[in-house]
């Protein structure tokens, strides 16, 4: 009779999911119509068309700046690198908004609609005659104050339409997935691969097909072209609702980290418990998820001590739960949970490096394709389709990570991941170290190129040397952010509480916009420092005045030195550790099954 009663069991876990999510009409999923791949491939398909829109706009966004609003290299680079950051950034308020209030889907909605509005703005700043930069594109210096104001105010209603979008597209694609069930699990591992493999493939056609119309047909056009695709992608996505798993907000997240902090120092003075397991935790009731007990940050633990002695059974607990203030006792899971979060600062801190140069690739490679000779035969390919270069790698080197790579290390290592997270981020911090090395080499080559032509009384630059001298730096990092670009999204999604999915995947892209901002922090101070004493600045008015390949090495030296505190790091990191959740039996009843009560 056991034996039969563990076997209804199973087959219950297998026709429900019990995980905290819900389906469209608010009950407990059924797992062979709802969630995994075929609820997933709809938020896939829309992050393609989200990334095109966005790589199409921002790989050629400084050749806009400088060739049509006729900036300086210095100011455009600022410009590109500043929206970057508030783009990559914003993430961090809608992300919030999606864990605490909206919930992942309406937030990727109302985020969706404001990206569409902006792009409607920037199509119009092109269309209509008093909107546009010039009046007599042929004789024009500087572009119309009206278009600079527009022309911004809709990059910057991109940027709050991706700070929800964003986040929350990508933690709602990995909620379709059950971390508790076998084969979802594994299918959950290769999610972020093929995620990443949708958005390179976004951004392949973004910088190749966008950008040669922005170039060779008008921005205008390109432009609608955008804005009809993320009209389409918002109709797509909902065409999945039925499909779906929804994970209903809990409120603030920060809340109940708090009451932690307050609680440990209230009862700073009192002695750890001889037993960790007399700290306080009391059983989820909601499907929500347990974590272990870990030894690190102990001075949190103290945020669970029972006061009046240790009850040992649940009903006890659940009796002082209902008595005592949150601000003076909280569980071991809360405690655990903050000190995720707190684990989280040093590994983000360390991975700035890295995003530094990923911000150089949308900005000064561009600059440099645009001084190359970019001709094959007869056809002049535009400077930011030389970014395909690095989606094509990066494209190539996440399916051979997952279908050839993962596989064999599996058996090596026995880990189910192949390597931990945080190895394989180091992988890609490496690689762009190594990138940075191969772009100082290259851009030194490119000036001699240059100094060579003005001496013989050349008047074309270094148009003769080619941009595919390009090709080693772009296939380097893009190889490096098929290692490190997805593993920081695994691991910031992972690495969290469960109730801050949405936050995870912020945090990996803050990583990304906090470095744009120390980008253009750092071409200010070395931009200031180099023109100290009367010197020559290392950025000038154009490439040929500046000397790119020295602040390439500055680059790689950060990154070697940040390596190590990387690698430090790592092996002293301890990974999230949840407890094994408990079926719920095969003969409970429909209002058991649809959530009223569960068993963790």
């Amino acid at each position: 009779m056991e034996h039969e009663h563990q076997v209804h069991d199973t087959d219950d876990e297998e026709k429900w999911v019990y995980d905290s999510s819900l389906d469209h009409k608010g009950r407990v999923p059924l797992r062979s119509s709802t969630g995994a791949w075929k609820a997933a491939l709809f938020v896939v398909a829309i992050e393609f068309s989200e990334r095109l829109t966005y790589f199409g706009i921002a790989t050629n966004l400084i050749i806009y700046l400088t060739k049509v609003m006729h900036q300086d290299l210095k100011t455009a680079a600022k410009n590109v690198n500043y929206w970057s950051g508030v783009t990559t950034l914003m993430p961090l308020v809608g992300a919030f908004l999606a864990d605490a209030y909206f919930g992942r889907f309406t937030m990727i909605l109302i985020s969706s609609v404001v990206y569409l509005l902006g792009l409607g703005l920037l199509t119009m700043s092109e269309v209509i005659p008093s909107l546009k930069p010039c009046d007599n594109p042929a004789s024009c210096h500087k572009s119309e104050k009206l278009h600079e104001v527009i022309f911004f105010l809709a990059l910057y209603l991109i940027s709050f339409g991706t700070g929800g979008h964003k986040p929350s597209l990508e933690s709602f694609g990995a909620d379709q997935f059950d971390e508790d069930h076998a084969q979802e699990r594994m299918k959950k591992m290769s999610y972020f691969n093929w995620w990443n493999f949708a958005l390179c493939s976004g951004l392949l056609i973004g910088v190749t097909v966008i950008v040669y119309v922005q170039d060779e047909v008008s921005w205008a056009t390109a432009d609608m072209v955008l804005t009809c695709s993320m009209a389409l992608s918002i109709v797509l996505f909902l065409m999945g609702k039925r499909f779906y798993r929804y994970r209903v907000p809990e409120g603030s997240p920060l809340t109940p980290m708090l009451q932690v902090l307050v609680a440990a120092i209230a009862k700073r003075n009192l002695p750890h418990p001889s037993n960790p397991g007399l700290l306080y935790e009391i059983p989820k009731s909601n499907g929500s998820r347990l974590l272990c007990h870990t030894r690190k940050l102990s001075f949190l633990d103290k945020a669970a001590i029972l006061e009046d002695g240790y009850p040992e059974e649940d009903e006890e607990k659940v009796s002082i739960k209902k008595n005592q203030s949150p601000w003076r006792l909280a569980t071991v899971t809360k405690v655990e949970e903050l000190k995720l979060v707190l684990n989280l600062i040093p590994i983000w801190l360390s991975t700035l490096a890295f995003g530094l140069c990923v911000a150089q690739a949308t900005t000064f490679f561009i600059k440099q394709a645009a001084t190359m000779n970019r001709k094959m035969g007869n056809f002049v390919f535009p400077p930011a389709s030389i970014y395909s270069v690095a989606a094509i790698a990066m494209l190539i080197s996440v399916a051979i990570y997952d279908r050839i790579l993962v596989p064999v290390l599996r058996k090596v290592t026995g880990n189910e991941r192949g390597i931990s997270i945080l190895q394989r981020i180091s992988i890609g911090v490496v690689l762009a170290m190594v990138s940075m090395m191969i772009s100082a080499l290259v851009e030194r080559r490119r000036l001699k190129v240059v100094n060579r032509e003005i001496l013989s009384g050349s008047a074309s630059g270094s148009s003769s040397m080619s941009v595919f001298w390009l090709a080693p730096q772009l296939i380097t990092i893009g190889i490096g952010d098929g290692f490190a670009i997805v593993g920081l999204q695994e691991y910031f999604y992972d690495q969290v509480p469960d109730k801050m999915r949405s936050l995870g995947i912020a945090f990996y892209l803050s990583v990304l916009g906090a470095s744009s901002f120390l980008s253009s922090f750092l071409i200010t101070i070395i931009d200031h420092l180099t023109q100290r004493g009367g010197g020559k600045s290392w950025f000038g008015k154009d490439l040929n005045h500046s000397r790119l390949d020295k602040f390439y090495w500055v680059l790689a030296a950060i990154n070697a030195v940040n390596l190590l505190v990387y690698a430090y790091l790592a092996r002293r990191y301890s990974y999230k550790n949840v407890e094994k959740r408990v079926a719920v039996v095969a003969d409970s009843s429909e209002d058991e099954r649809h959530g009223i009560e569960m068993i963790p």
